[in-house]
């Protein structure tokens, strides 16, 4: 029996993926556990007005992540830390503290989109990646200073 798959199940199917299967296993465990549906005219055309919508949404959330990405490289962030003998920071620059920043930028992301691994620690100016979308990073230009 071919069934599309409406959830992932681990070893056996993505979301939107179509398979054959045994007719005991798709009707007793993938069907009446709302992993999958059996694949019908109706089923296919429905499935294929998803993955339409899909590929349209996916090429809106791209253009604006393109957009957002300009005007990350337009910016550049200022943050005033204390330092102590040598030029030593006290504590350091997080991914939050740059999201809070570029939200007054009007620019809205997750504080996870921002890849810094450790927080920024030393005076000067530092480079941020941030992952806009699948595949799409903006760099943004952080400076540290007295």
């Amino acid at each position: 029996m071919k069934v599309i798959f409406l959830k992932d199940l681990k070893k056996q199917g993505r979301k939107g993926e179509i398979k054959e299967v045994k007719d005991g296993y798709a009707e007793n465990f993938l069907i009446k556990n709302g992993y999958a549906e059996k694949l019908t005219e109706n089923s296919y055309s429905r499935f294929q007005k998803e993955q339409a919508e899909l590929k349209e949404q996916d090429s809106e959330n791209r253009k604006k992540a393109e957009e957002v990405k300009k005007q990350l490289e337009k910016i550049q962030l200022s943050f005033k830390v204390k330092t102590g003998s040598l030029d030593k920071v006290f504590g350091s620059v997080s991914a939050k503290q740059i999201k809070d920043e570029l939200e007054k930028h009007d620019i809205i992301i997750d504080k996870k989109q921002v890849e810094l691994k450790d927080g920024i620690d030393t005076l000067g100016y530092h480079l941020v990646k941030i992952e806009l979308y699948k595949g799409i990073e903006g760099v943004v230009k952080v400076k540290l200073e007295k």
